[in-house]
């Protein structure tokens, strides 16, 4: 349960400070590595405060620059929960820094699915309904109410979902200190963080095959079977040669040129 401690001026300035960043998220969007460029400035305020070295405070941005995707609305009750490691790994040298991607990644697809679910799916079509509903009538309150409706519930979320995620944060690491369970939060963080990874390669990497033969008059789909012995192999199997690849050192544009020579020469041959 969160203590309910009065926040510090110094904390408020913190919850500004985090609230305002976040709003860089997708400033730099790209298909590497997704928001990562954008989570690692919204922590910017948070490293700066909490390491005093050039050294402490680059490491604790490569850390950030790990892949990372979720609903921007959201985002910094993530946000908050790593500030509150990355404060706690400042004290604390023997602090396993691994843990604050494992949580990041275990953390930022569920709050997804809710962000997505409650903003893009349901705030935003009763907004816009409402909202075309006056402007039909040539009422300028319809766009302005529009705004209006999904922008005040947003920016409230966004703010105190920082609030928040920092408490939970500094709560959740000061029982896990007393208690002495922080390797199994660690653990059970980097589960979760593969499973999500496991998920996303699942859902967004497309890899299909046309191969088909005739034998003994029966035709023998090739992709059929390939389901039916190991349900999506082929992206499996595509996301480990590229995950080979970034081992052995290729570049990101190396790899997105590969995936367009595949997909044109396999479109071409009628295998894929």
């Amino acid at each position: 349960m969160i203590k309910k401690a009065k926040a510090t001026k110094e904390e408020k300035k913190l919850y500004r400070e985090i609230f305002l960043s976040s709003f860089l998220l997708e400033a730099s969007y790209n298909y590497e590595r997704q928001q990562s460029l954008g989570f690692a400035i919204g922590m910017w305020p948070a490293i700066k405060r909490f390491y005093k070295t050039k050294k402490d405070r680059a490491e604790a941005l490569v850390r950030h620059l790990a892949i990372f995707n979720t609903t921007p609305h959201i985002v910094t009750s993530i946000t908050g929960v790593a500030t509150a490691m990355e404060e706690q790994a400042s004290k604390d040298k023997n602090f396993d820094v691994g843990t604050i991607n494992s949580v990041k990644v275990g953390l930022m697809g569920p709050l997804a699915g809710i962000g997505d679910s409650l903003f893009w799916g349901t705030l935003r079509v009763i907004a816009v309904g409402i909202g075309l509903s006056l402007a039909n009538e040539g009422n300028l309150l319809g766009p302005i109410l529009f705004l209006l409706l999904f922008n005040i519930p947003h920016l409230l979320v966004r703010y105190y979902g920082g609030v928040f995620g920092y408490k939970l944060g500094t709560n959740l690491l000061s029982t896990a200190s007393d208690s002495g369970i922080m390797n199994k939060i660690s653990k059970g963080a980097t589960v979760v963080g593969l499973m999500v990874i496991g998920a996303m390669s699942a859902s967004m990497v497309k890899f299909q095959t046309g191969l088909s033969f005739d034998i003994g008059g029966t035709n023998f789909q090739l992709q059929q079977y390939l389901d039916q012995i190991f349900p999506l192999m082929l992206p499996l199997l595509y996301t480990l040669f590229m995950f080979w690849l970034l081992k052995k050192g290729r570049k990101s544009t190396a790899l997105l040129l590969i995936t367009i020579a595949v997909g044109v020469i396999g479109a071409f041959l009628g295998i894929m």
